[in-house]
């Protein structure tokens, strides 16, 4: 580890970890056509069905220009249809086509193959073990986040 970022080992590991996990769930999620987070957005349709826009950005912890563009592209890729709700015309409700249906069953497959590539070589009490260590670090940050800098 360079001299330079030794004071923060956790922060450089996480950077290396999250840069390596991004990179692979994109090579994964190009053979379906969605790069990553999209897939996020469609597994929470997938599962709960149309939503207004507003709650996607809050149930993924995102911002509203960011989901706005995701949604455009995704929109954009026949995956979602976007129309305003018939009780409040400023909402926005987002729904899944058929086609991004069609791909339910790969995403849900690359997700599998992005976990087996995560964990592999871990046991079951390591893969738990890390998992409680990642929700220390999430809340930790969470917290951070929301104190005034």
């Amino acid at each position: 580890m360079p001299d330079s970022v030794e004071a923060g080992a956790m922060n450089h590991a996480i950077f290396r970890v999250a840069r390596l996990h991004r990179m692979l769930a994109g090579q994964l999620l190009r053979r379906v056509g969605l790069h990553p987070s999209q897939e996020l957005v469609m597994m929470q349709l997938w599962d709960r069905g149309p939503q207004r826009q507003t709650d996607l950005v809050r149930f993924l912890g995102s911002d509203a220009a960011t989901m706005t563009r995701t949604i455009r592209r995704l929109e954009n890729a026949g995956f979602v249809r976007r129309r305003p709700s018939t009780t409040d015309k400023r909402v926005t409700i987002v729904e899944p086509t058929a086609a991004s249906n069609a791909l339910r069953n790969e995403v849900e497959q690359v997700w599998m193959d992005l976990e087996t590539s995560v964990t592999e070589g871990m046991t079951p009490a390591q893969q738990a073990e890390a998992i409680e260590v990642l929700d220390l670090i999430e809340k930790s940050l969470a917290r951070a986040t929301s104190q005034d800098i």
